[in-house]
């Protein structure tokens, strides 16, 4: 039973406090201290507070009931709350375990009670200004990512694997996965800084094309191309993956897919059977769901992170992938490597992020990435997301290996 202290009740925000505490300890199986000017709320579990929040604004509660997750996150952003037991990304992932939006949904009164108070924010209008928007630049992902500059989920091989260790066990798991050989060609389809192709080269002796629609991964990754050496044997292009041209022994794409809609599936699968010479293999590597309906991601990610993405549904990326004329080999689900990886990016942030140009990413947009981050940390260890990794082939026939890579 939540333990309240009585306070000053000021209309749709108190109700929102109500109605919020009450889904929390009906929900949650840790307990949760709330510090506000009214008192202190405790609620959840029996066990001892393992979490306390400290609320600086009664609008807290309401953004949360009326908008969920990006509630919390621009609340997290205005500095309107603050973590002063327990992690955010430990948090938003007891919230996640516990499944609020689910028991706010299931109990009928307090979904009339959330639905009253969504109502009264309707009428009145939203009181946030939309967020402005950043020009994100590379000296961002150079806080935090490995000098590959791989934005994608590593592989982890213990909880305790660097960020370099990371990426470096992902890039050489998926080069053994498409049995790359010495003088192949291979192009990676969005393939971000280039990290996979320059990998590859140098570890398999092959030769790549990669394309971007990034100015700035496409102005890094070349750079880096002639600081290797590796000019006669790896370019990145800047263009859409439709116009990449040539045929090639493996064709790979690694975080391109959430940023195409599920109608788009076909076209970008017929593109990759006709790059791909007579039997031969592709992969490819995008963040999912397993969650039947719905694959848009969730407001605040849709909001200021990545606009228009999606989280792919398997049965559709499979269905595209039978009608383009390719046999499934292997799918493997990665998620839980997110969250390490994630995590290692958050603490990197979180000790380097303070060099950035403060007149270019100011305390919002830092309050911001961090609360991504730790987003990202916590949908992966308990959420309906998914990370998949698939390997296809287009001969039907082709042989299957008895062992997994």
């Amino acid at each position: 039973m939540a333990v309240l202290t009585p306070g000053i009740r000021y209309g749709t925000d108190s109700a929102a406090r109500d109605v919020l505490l009450d889904a929390l300890d009906q929900a949650l199986v840790e307990s949760v201290r709330f510090r506000t000017r009214d008192g202190e709320f405790v609620v959840g579990g029996s066990s001892a507070c393992a979490y306390a929040v400290d609320v600086f604004t009664p609008r807290f509660f309401t953004d949360v009931v009326c908008f969920g997750n990006l509630g919390l996150g621009e609340a997290y952003m205005r500095g309107d709350f603050a973590m002063s037991e327990g992690s955010l990304e430990d948090f938003l992932t007891l919230l996640l375990r516990s499944r609020l939006d689910e028991k706010i949904g299931r109990t009928s009164r307090l979904a009339l009670r959330a639905l009253a108070i969504r109502l009264q924010n309707a009428l009145r209008g939203r009181h946030d200004a939309v967020q402005h928007h950043y020009d994100i630049g590379t000296d961002l992902f150079e806080t935090f990512l490995d000098p590959t500059m791989t934005y994608t989920c590593g592989y982890a091989r213990s909880p305790d694997d660097t960020v370099e260790t990371l990426q470096r066990n992902k890039l050489e798991r998926v080069c053994q996965k498409l049995r790359l050989t010495h003088g192949e060609r291979m192009l990676d389809l969005g393939c971000g800084f280039g990290g996979l192709l320059m990998f590859a080269a140098e570890r398999y002796g092959t030769n790549g094309v990669g394309v971007t629609l990034s100015r700035d991964q496409y102005e890094w990754a070349n750079l880096e191309i002639a600081r290797r050496g590796l000019g006669d044997r790896v370019e990145v292009l800047l263009m859409d993956y439709r116009e990449a041209t040539g045929t090639y022994d493996k064709v790979v794409s690694v975080g391109l897919l959430e940023h195409l809609s599920p109608s788009e599936y076909g076209e970008f699968f017929r593109k990759v059977a006709a790059s791909l010479k007579p039997g031969s293999l592709g992969l490819v590597h995008a963040i999912g769901t397993s969650r039947p309906g719905r694959s848009r991601h969730d407001a605040f990610i849709q909001k200021y992170v990545f606009p228009s993405s999606h989280q792919i549904r398997l049965p559709a990326l499979i269905t595209a992938m039978e009608k383009s004329g390719f046999a499934l080999l292997d799918v493997e689900n990665m998620i839980r490597h997110y969250a390490v990886t994630a995590l290692r990016w958050l603490e990197r942030f979180r000790a380097e992020g303070h060099s950035l140009d403060p007149a270019r990413y100011d305390e919002t947009f830092h309050r911001m990435w961090e609360y991504w981050l730790a987003a990202g940390v916590a949908a992966a260890r308990a959420s309906d997301g998914a990370l998949y990794q698939v390997l296809f082939h287009n001969d039907r026939a082709a042989p299957i290996p008895f062992v997994r890579v």
